[in-house]
């Protein structure tokens, strides 16, 4: 495995706006600089599938890998790898810490990692401030239990 990029903030959202944010799919463009759509084929649950579409990008299938009630992982699938964004919630004594971790395997994951690494990287801080952003003012009559 390749650890591409990690970030993590804090928000006074309850995890559930968190979820709801991210089952939104249609709308993750709104915090998603990187990503001009996105397809859910259903309901948002563990084993979903659906297609993303990067700015200046092919199409991507993507599958919901994991999902419980502190964890969203989606994993793409690019030829001779796959791309992983691990979704963590956990409310501390300062609110909901979000974090997010992409990570790459497959026999490819070194030259994918050289093509897109930088990107994802560069982006990931930002799009989860942006999510933060969104899902505050979404629920913003849901603050974080302790």
């Amino acid at each position: 495995m390749t650890q591409i990029a990690e970030a993590t903030a804090v928000s006074t959202a309850a995890p559930a706006a968190f979820f709801a944010t991210w089952a939104d799919m249609a709308a993750w463009p709104e915090w998603n600089a990187d990503t001009e759509w996105v397809r859910l084929d259903g309901p948002f649950v563990a084993g979903a599938t659906g297609t993303l579409k990067p700015a200046g990008g092919p199409k991507v299938s993507f599958v919901v890998a994991t999902l419980t009630d502190t964890e969203f992982v989606d994993v793409s699938r690019l030829p001779g790898a796959r791309l992983t964004f691990a979704h963590r919630v956990e409310v501390t004594g300062a609110g909901t810490e979000v974090s997010v971790t992409i990570s790459m395997t497959g026999p490819l994951r070194r030259l994918w990692a050289k093509v897109m690494g930088a990107g994802l990287a560069a982006s990931v801080g930002r799009d989860l401030e942006a999510l933060v952003r969104t899902a505050e003012s979404r629920f913003a009559a849901s603050p974080a239990r302790a």
